[in-house]
């Protein structure tokens, strides 16, 4: 091996089991000190379960079967726990996917930093107090003291990260390993912590194997990259040989996958809006003090919105900026305390309307914890049609293969269970559940931001054909701007609760007239292709 490589990968084959199906098949690949490799490809591309396999964190039935991992000259494969354990956080760090699983919700965050330096150094509890304090401010927190005496569900998602970042930098890792650490966050959490990442290793050398969906990310990063298909490599090189000027068929499918502004059918003729949010204001309470009064947080601040039938309006914002809260209002599941929302008219907040809350339906942000696990699929979809008294027995049957049909799906997934579905087939059965009855009104709360961009694209083409079909209008929250330039009519952009900008699709995303909404655009930097083939990341023209 090279000496100026820190990992080399060769030939590594990762196994389901004894005799189960290769999920990383002939592998190669290395990564040189101060290098950023990313791994790119779908869900299921074995991208994660190579990166764990540098670490021994294959997670069982997996087994590394051949191949060789080779970390500073050493082969990983085939080490006991106890020599991994050493390797583990003090060579090589890993930053997981979703924070709030991997910190543990009932150890302060002290605790948890304070472990690995516990078990790597030989530092005496003051001096890894005082690291851990110093480490909380040069990532940017405050009051860094008291940080260390709070639990993980007291922060953002984006502070979460920036925590799990630091509590694995704390030791100078020669290699950090980054799976998917900007998924659930906004472009503008995306880019803080992404930077953050970058200035830390780039402080200590370190080299970063970096796996994403996100290519644009990688585009704007990286200096390698890896594209995994089925375990394999597809292609690799750097960033202007593969994604800037892509060769393998599998790349460019992956890049015209990305969503960019196309042509929107135009609205139907109406009399006036279908939803009207006018001056809503919306308050979470807090603690009680000693004298028994409650206090009140104000997350939304007079927000006013209108949504046209058969219109889509983005809402868009950071996380915290009151998105969800503003859109679970439409449909009941918050009350506001001041203001009103008419839905045709009526203001659902003074009369209770049935009407309203039969045309308006919700799709969450997961749709895994959002569907019954007891259920089966056709169960979940029949389910909103017991308000349906004209429908017979057969008849909902029919609907709800009608419904299947609509979304994509063959009819024997009607017997299985949500467990037995991957992220696109779940997302596109919490779609049907929300269209079965046929509303006026769909709620969209982030629909695609954990799947990969060819699912994504898949849901995007599948929302707007049925929108195109059944007509509704769509509240259509998202932090993914390039979907929100795809699908959008209008845009309405939210920060720290109130609406600061509302305008048609060219106006937000050519000509943004509010400082925040430039912040937000300058920070996603999509890929636009080119007139070549090749692609590059699109300058901002504000």
């Amino acid at each position: 091996m090279a000496t100026d490589t820190l990992l080399s990968v060769e030939n590594l084959k990762i196994r389901v089991g004894e005799h189960g199906a290769l999920a990383v098949d002939d592998l190669s690949f290395s990564v040189a000190p101060g290098e950023i490799v990313a791994l790119v490809g779908e869900s299921g591309s074995g991208k994660t379960m190579a990166a764990r396999a540098a670490i021994g964190l294959l997670p069982l039935p997996m087994q590394a079967c051949g191949g060789r991992l080779e970390f500073q000259g050493r082969d990983l494969v085939g080490l006991d726990t106890a020599q991994l354990r050493a390797i583990r956080g003090a060579s090589i760090g890993m930053v997981f996917q979703e924070p709030m699983v991997s910190l543990n919700p009932a150890l302060k965050i002290g605790q948890q930093m304070s472990e690995a330096l516990q078990l790597h150094t030989d530092l005496n509890a003051a001096q890894i107090r005082e690291r851990c304090v110093t480490m909380l401010q040069r990532i940017g927190i405050q009051d860094a003291e008291r940080c260390l005496g709070s639990y993980p569900h007291q922060f953002s998602g984006g502070m979460r990260q920036r925590i799990m970042l630091a509590s694995v930098m704390l030791l100078r890792p020669a290699l950090l390993i980054a799976d998917e650490p900007t998924t659930a966050l906004d472009c503008l959490a995306q880019l803080d912590v992404i930077e953050l990442m970058l200035e830390l290793t780039r402080e200590q050398g370190t080299a970063i194997l970096f796996i994403s969906h996100d290519l644009s990310l990688v585009a704007r990063y990286a200096h390698k990259v890896v594209v995994m298909r089925h375990g394999k490599s597809v292609e690799q090189g750097t960033i202007q040989d593969i994604l800037l000027a892509p060769k393998a068929e599998y790349t460019r499918q992956l890049l015209e996958a990305l969503p960019r502004r196309g042509t929107l059918a135009p609205l139907p003729a109406s009399d006036g809006p279908l939803v009207e949010v006018d001056q809503v204001c919306i308050e979470h309470p807090g603690p009680t003090s000693f004298w028994g009064k409650r206090h009140y947080k104000r997350v939304v601040h007079s927000a006013s919105l209108a949504i046209a039938p058969g219109e889509t309006l983005a809402l868009v914002g950071g996380s915290g900026s009151g998105k969800t809260t503003l859109g679970r209002s439409l449909v009941g599941l918050i009350k506001p305390c001041a203001g009103a929302i008419r839905f045709k008219g009526v203001d659902i907040l003074k009369a209770a309307n049935r009407t309203h809350r039969l045309q308006c339906q919700m799709i969450f942000q997961d749709p895994y914890s959002s569907l019954n696990p007891r259920m089966k699929i056709g169960e979940i979809l029949a389910e909103p049609l017991r308000h349906e008294p004209a429908l017979n027995a057969a008849q909902r049957r029919e609907r709800v293969a009608q419904t299947l049909r609509d979304v994509g799906l063959a009819e024997q997934f009607i017997e299985r269970f949500p467990h037995q579905l991957s992220g696109g087939q779940r997302q596109r059965v919490a779609i049907g559940r929300a269209l079965v009855r046929h509303p006026q009104l769909v709620i969209a709360d982030e629909p695609i931001s954990a799947l990969d961009m060819t699912i994504q694209k898949q849901i995007l083409e599948l929302f707007e054909r049925l929108q195109a079909q059944y007509g509704f209008a769509c509240l259509f929250i998202s932090h993914d701007l390039a979907a929100v330039e795809r699908i959008a009519h209008r845009v309405a952009v939210m920060h720290q609760g109130q609406v600061v900008e509302v305008g048609g699709r060219e106006q937000i995303f050519d000509h943004p007239q509010h400082p925040y909404t430039r912040q937000l655009l300058a920070a996603a930097s999509p890929l636009e292709k080119l007139v070549d083939g090749g692609y590059r990341i699109r300058p901002a023209n504000f």
